[in-house]
C-alpha cells in the first residue's frame, strides 16, 4: 500500500506489547509504534527493543512506521541508528519546524520520514519541510498546535482552520500524503466521525488515531465510496479523450485522472 492510500493511521505505545499483538487483528491501515510521548522514560530503551522487534515481525500487510524522540534527547541518536537496520516503512518525527530535521533524520535512519507539524513555525516553514529530501508524508500534531497558537482546548477546529489548509496546500505542492491529526475524546463517537468528515472534505489522505475504536469510521469516511468507484469505472470507460459529455456533464482528461485514482486506492485498501 502506498502512504497516500492510508486511510487509518494508529498511533500506540512501543512499550505495550499487548497493544502491539491486539494491532495485528486490527483493520488499520498504518501502526505507528510510539517511542516519544506515550511512554515514560525508564521505559524507552525498552520501548525501542520492542519497536524493532516488533516491525521485523510486520504487521500482516499493514505499513509500519515508528515515531521516534526529538533532536537534543538522548535517545534520538540511537533510535534513528536502530531503525536504520529494522524492517520499518516510516520513520515518524514529532515537532519539526525545520527542512534540515527531516534531512539528518533521513540521511541516518535511510528511512523515509513523516513529519509531524505541531507549531505556529512548523506550519510557516511546511512548504520546504515537504520539499526536504526523505520527506514523505506530514501530519498534524493538533494538540500541540493548539496550544502553541493559544486556542483553548475545550474550542472547536476554527481557530485551526488556516493552519490545517496551509499544511495541506504544502503537502499538495510536494507531491506527497498529509494526515489530519488525532481526536482525544474516546466516548465521543459523532463528535469523531464529524471531525473525520471534516478533514475529509479539506483534502486530507486519512487521519491519525489514539485508540482502537476510532479506527471503523476512519476506514468508512476516508475510504472511497463504492458508488463513487462504480461510476470512475464507467466514467473511464465511455471517455474518448478531450472535453466530452458524460451523464449530465462535461468531462477532460483531468477526470479520468481523478476516476483512475479513486479506483487505485479502491483497490489498494480492498474496495
Amino acid at each position: 500500500m502506498l502512504l497516500r492510500h492510508a486511510r487509518s493511521l494508529l498511533f500506540l505505545p512501543a512499550s505495550n506489547p499487548r497493544a502491539i499483538a491486539k494491532a495485528r487483528t486490527l483493520s488499520c491501515d498504518m501502526v505507528i509504534l510510539d517511542l516519544e510521548d506515550a511512554v515514560p522514560e525508564d521505559r524507552k530503551e525498552e520501548a525501542l527493543g520492542n519497536a524493532v522487534e516488533a516491525v521485523g515481525e510486520g504487521f500482516g500487510g499493514r505499513l509500519s512506521a515508528v515515531r521516534i524522540n526529538v533532536e537534543g534527547t538522548r535517545w534520538h541518536g540511537r533510535e534513528m541508528v536502530a531503525l536504520k537496520a529494522s524492517a520499518a516503512d516510516y520513520v515518524v518525527l514529532p515537532k519539526v519546524e525545520t527542512p534540515k530535521q527531516i534531512k539528518d533524520v533521513f540521511s541516518v535512519s535511510q528511512k523515509p520520514v513523516v513529519a509531524m507539524i505541531e507549531s505556529a513555525m512548523g506550519v510557516l516553514a511546511a512548504p520546504a519541510i515537504a520539499a526536504a529530501e526523505g520527506c514523505a508524508g506530514l501530519f498534524m500534531g493538533n494538540n500541540d498546535l493548539r496550544q502553541d497558537l493559544g486556542i483553548p482546548p475545550s474550542a472547536g477546529r476554527d481557530g485551526l482552520s488556516l493552519s490545517l489548509q496551509s499544511v495541506i496546500l504544502a503537502a499538495r505542492a510536494a507531491r506527497i500524503a498529509v494526515f489530519d491529526g488525532v481526536f482525544n475524546r474516546l466516548d465521543d463517537e459523532a463528535g469523531f466521525e464529524s471531525e473525520c468528515a471534516a478533514g475529509h472534505v479539506l483534502g486530507f489522505d486519512g487521519k491519525t488515531l489514539i485508540h482502537p475504536s476510532q479506527v471503523p469510521v476512519a476506514n468508512q469516511v476516508f475510504g472511497p465510496d463504492p458508488q463513487a468507484v462504480v461510476d470512475a469505472r464507467r466514467l473511464i470507460e465511455a471517455a474518448t479523450g478531450g472535453a466530452e459529455r458524460f451523464e449530465g456533464r462535461m468531462i477532460e482528461s483531468m477526470h479520468v485522472a481523478e476516476a483512475k485514482a479513486l479506483i487505485a486506492r479502491a483497490e489498494a485498501v480492498g474496495e
